[in-house]
């Protein structure tokens, strides 16, 4: 499709990915028998140790160009993040609700609810609906909901992040 970017790379990574995890297996699988050692082992591990170390590199080499020229667009990350009203806190919301000693399924209950009602209605708004739930109401204040609703807890340790990754 002409309007969509190609993602060959992310496509190709997650596929050599499992190679990878393949190889970890044969390996994994060569450890019950290194007290008895015979030539089994040995053919395996020729292919995949040098195969596992020079794949390894090149996936390493990749993920690193593709993060280095990855292309972000904070306003429309923004607008999705509140398509709804939000509706992508709503686990947020459920973890506070049984914080707050509401029963599990209850509390998923009526998050989803609220969830539903606002991808199935025109201009729904989960936050707004879920703030005139009396449930909700009673056990959460409105800036425990706010809190629900803050992106920023999940970006706290960002910096580090991207310090390990040292690009």
């Amino acid at each position: 499709m002409p309007h969509k970017r190609n993602p060959i790379r992310s496509e190709r990574l997650t596929g050599l990915a499992r190679v990878l995890r393949g190889y970890a297996m044969t390996g994994l699988e060569n450890v019950a028998l290194w007290h008895e050692r015979d030539i089994s082992h040995s053919s395996a591990e020729r292919i995949i140790l040098p195969d596992a170390a020079i794949l390894t590199h090149f996936m390493l080499v990749e993920i690193t160009d593709l993060v280095k020229h990855l292309q972000v667009y904070p306003d429309n990350m923004q607008r999705n993040m509140n398509l709804y009203g939000g509706v992508i806190f709503s686990q947020s919301v459920l973890l506070a609700l049984v914080n707050k000693g509401m029963n599990r399924e209850a509390a998923y209950a009526i998050v989803q609810t609220h969830a539903h009602q606002a991808w199935n209605q025109e201009g729904g708004n989960f936050r707004q609906t879920l703030c005139q739930d009396p449930q909700v109401q009673q056990l959460l204040s409105a800036a425990e909901i706010d809190q629900c609703f803050d992106p920023s807890r999940h970006l706290q340790n960002l910096d580090q992040i991207y310090q390990r990754l040292d690009i």
